[in-house]
């Protein structure tokens, strides 16, 4: 084993079971020596050839029906940009798109497209990748590399109390606990429908959720109104939100009873990810910290949190009413040295 400098990037150089391999590692010496230790111990632990070896070539498309979409229930609406996708990528090996092809569809997207709805697009592709990557047939994300379009205006669309209770009050007894949970754990759909008995806590009152966007664990306490919901559910095993005849729901047998309800309570322009927002925002114009929003919804940037600091204006209040206490207080006064007197002569 050994390392070598060419121009100004350092590459490692041995051979293992009759086989060469040669990899550039960047500028650094010291990187190059450390990847050499690392192939050193991983020979010596019999993982080298699981590391380094390539995954087999698989196209776009076949990866999307075979894996992607077997593995991940989707919606409608993601269906339909998977199709576009599929277009675009669809005969490609995965393995050799680009962040430069997925930069120019970026770009021929952005003359017939809103700035919001390509953005949708590649949030989806990186998506697809990601999973491309826990599958381990990719090793790295390329449309990591490609920036999302400016412009986009953060849609925030949630109910005022009066109309929660409306859309409660006019849902099929079916979905309504669901609706019910949604309101007051801000759960993405997917969240939701995936929760398990044995993921719920009753004496702690904790609802965990392992399978979550960002793939962190995201523990949830739930208040009196989600407790008295699960109370009532009957059976304590697999799924907690089942159909009348046991099977899981699905986002087709969600949609038409969502909409009628909507309907019967006047509210226009409202998705279901939307109840995701109503939790958000009420939370926060009762005052709760953004951070703790954040850490509630699962959310690992503090920018899309900060979508709701707009609704508080309560708490900028607080924060600049400190200063007055500041202001009052009145700087120590300096004491006047006396001079003493020596009666001496």
């Amino acid at each position: 084993m050994g390392v070598y400098q060419r121009g100004e990037n350092w590459y490692v150089d041995f051979a293992f079971m009759k086989k060469r391999y040669r990899r550039r590692i960047g500028p650094s010496r010291k990187g190059a020596d450390k990847v050499i230790s690392k192939m050193k111990g991983e020979i010596a632990e019999n993982r080298f050839l699981d590391v380094w070896k390539k995954p087999d070539p698989i196209k776009f498309k076949d990866f999307v029906e075979k894996y992607y979409l077997k593995n991940l229930e989707a919606d409608r609406r993601r269906t339909s940009r998977l199709d576009i996708l599929k277009r675009e990528f669809g005969d490609k090996i995965i393995q050799e798109i680009t962040a430069f092809q997925i930069e120019r569809y970026k770009m021929n997207r952005k003359e017939s497209l809103k700035p919001a709805s390509v953005n949708r697009e590649l949030a989806l592709i990186k998506h697809v990748f990601s999973k491309a990557i826990e599958y381990g047939m990719l090793k790295e994300n390329p449309a990591k590399k490609v920036k999302l379009l400016k412009g986009e205006v953060a849609r925030v669309r949630f109910l005022s109390p009066d109309e929660m209770s409306s859309l409660i009050e006019n849902c099929e007894e079916r979905i309504r606990p669901l609706v019910v949970v949604s309101l007051n754990t801000g759960f993405r759909k997917s969240e939701l429908l995936g929760l398990a008995w044995d993921r719920v806590d009753m004496d702690r009152g904790i609802l965990t959720l392992l399978k979550t966007k960002g793939g962190k664990r995201r523990d949830v306490p739930m208040n009196e109104t989600v407790r008295a919901v699960l109370e009532k559910i009957e059976g304590r095993e697999g799924l907690v939100f089942l159909r009348k005849n046991g099977k899981p729901f699905k986002d087709s047998t969600l949609r038409k009873p969502f909409a009628n309800a909507l309907k019967k309570s006047g509210i226009q322009d409202f998705r279901w990810h939307d109840m995701r927002h109503c939790f958000a925002s009420s939370l926060v114009m009762a005052g709760v910290d953004l951070n703790v929003v954040r850490e509630l919804l699962g959310q690992a940037d503090l920018k899309m949190t900060l979508r709701y600091s707009h609704l508080s204006p309560s708490a900028k209040t607080r924060a600049v009413s400190v200063l007055d206490s500041i202001m009052a207080q009145k700087p120590p006064q300096k004491t006047e040295e006396k001079k003493v007197v020596s009666l001496r002569p």
